[in-house]
């Protein structure tokens, strides 16, 4: 008989959720945190969740409203009751939620088609493919041609890189993830921007990291917050996203960069730079090229003190699984050494395309900023047209627009729409602390038809919200 899961107090779990708005949406609001903490893993499945009684008296709230937001996490498969043993948190079967109507309206994920001319390169690489049999089944850093492209990369856009200095991953979460279980010890420090990318701290989390947090809006950083949480916490790691950040679109100026660099210096504190959106430019006026620029100017031989992650998922196409780290030797080592625990390489075909795609990068990108360009544009018509009260700052890259709603409530926008058959990403699962509640991330990603449709749908399900004609379903 397997032991039975941890349990999780009432004030525990309201701490992770944070405050509910009204009445009217306090139960939506609940399940969508709720169902937001499982499949991050913040509540691990099987973890027993306190009883309606408990939490009700413990959040000041009706019985009636904490019973309906356990009836929606049952419905969606995150919760499962057993009288006599309670709710223990579950994550849905696959199968079970391939069925569901989730993913008729994707707002969830920023998922671009692929880019034009990558079909026509897969064709020339298969028909010219060697015998792929040559390549290492087992490759811990990667074929040297992908290497030596991804160097000549950074050192045509001004950071001189040697092939030595790349490791090859299974796309870019998979560079955060390695560089997390490698480098990051038990109760260490780690900095993070809030709102980020919620897979990277969720990897620093599980790694054993406390996270610490610096905030970032589509206006740009908070310097002097930021520079001050480095001198006086000195972080082991701080993981940033300089451009086109993921959700709010902004990037970090290049005064900012260097001064943000040589802070990390005199903290002694390495930073992970994802790159992964630095191919994103739409109309940026500026390329600064790589940030570990500045780390050489800064005293470090070749970006000492950095490590850059890169990924070909977000600008080419997110079925070719191709990321890499760009670091010292040392520290490649250190990543070669880890990475058994997780996997034993990256397969040698999707190199084969890697290596032709890096080759060809700037044709590509030219094709990629075109049909970003439009969708950017239909989004943003979208949101003037059906949401005129909604703030949605202009990014100049990425993929998404991070959307200020007029009042919190996030977390019930993204749950009843769920229950329309659209998925979404609600502003806390971009926090490490469940805030956010004002703030949507909209993709631009999505075809044309769904984004206008999508808009409308989200509008509607606010006005409703708002007006309390949404009331939680009576207790049974």
């Amino acid at each position: 008989m397997s032991a039975p899961g941890p349990r999780l107090s009432a004030r525990a779990l309201l701490a992770m959720t944070g405050p509910l708005g009204a009445e009217s949406v306090a139960y939506a609001e609940l399940a969508g945190r709720v169902r937001l903490l499982i499949a991050d893993g913040r509540i691990p499945a099987g973890t027993l969740l306190p009883s309606e009684r408990e939490l009700a008296a413990q959040a000041g709230r009706s019985r009636t409203t904490i019973v309906a937001a356990y009836r929606a996490l049952r419905d969606s498969g995150h919760l499962v009751s057993r009288q006599g043993s309670g709710s223990r948190a579950s994550l849905p079967h696959l199968a079970e939620v391939s069925k569901r109507p989730d993913a008729a309206l994707n707002f969830a994920g920023s998922i671009p088609p692929p880019v034009d001319g990558l079909r026509e390169l897969i064709v020339e690489v298969t028909a010219a493919l060697p015998d792929i049999t040559a390549f290492p089944g087992f490759d811990l850093l990667g074929n040297d041609g992908l290497r030596a492209a991804v160097a000549d990369r950074y050192t045509a856009r001004g950071l001189p890189t040697s092939p030595d200095q790349i490791i090859v991953t299974t796309g870019g979460q998979h560079a955060i993830a390695l560089t997390a279980q490698a480098l990051v010890r038990r109760t260490d420090v780690v900095l993070v921007e809030s709102p980020t990318y919620p897979h990277a701290f969720e990897a620093f989390r599980r790694a054993g990291a406390r996270m610490v947090a610096t905030p970032v809006t589509a206006a740009g950083w908070d310097m002097d917050h930021l520079l001050s949480t480095l001198q006086r916490v000195r972080p082991a790691i701080a993981y940033l996203i300089p451009d086109f950040h993921n959700p709010t679109g902004a990037s970090l100026p290049a005064q900012d960069r260097a001064r943000l660099v040589h802070a990390a210096r005199a903290a002694g504190t390495m930073l992970v730079v994802d790159e992964a959106t630095v191919d994103l430019s739409i109309d940026r006026p500026w390329d600064d090229g790589p940030f570990a620029r500045h780390a050489a100017r800064d005293g470090g031989a070749t970006g000492s003190g950095v490590i850059t992650l890169g990924s070909l998922s977000k600008s080419i196409w997110s079925g070719l699984r191709i990321g890499w780290v760009r670091a010292d030797e040392a520290v490649v080592r250190r990543l070669v050494q880890a990475r058994p625990a997780g996997d034993l390489g990256t397969p040698p075909i999707e190199q084969l395309v890697g290596e032709r795609v890096v080759g060809r990068m700037d044709e590509l990108l030219a094709g990629r900023r075109r049909f970003l360009r439009g969708q950017r544009a239909a989004l943003g018509a979208a949101l003037a047209r059906h949401a005129p009260g909604w703030r949605a700052p202009w990014p100049d890259g990425g993929l998404s627009m991070w959307v200020q709603l007029d009042r919190p409530g996030s977390s019930a926008l993204a749950a009843v729409c769920r229950e329309r058959g659209m998925s979404l990403s609600a502003g806390p699962a971009f926090s490490v602390d469940g805030s956010l509640e004002r703030f949507l991330r909209v993709p631009f990603t999505a075809p044309l038809a769904d984004l206008d449709r999508g808009v409308r749908l989200l509008a509607e399900v606010w006005a409703q919200l708002a007006a309390g004609t949404m009331a939680a379903p009576a207790a049974r």
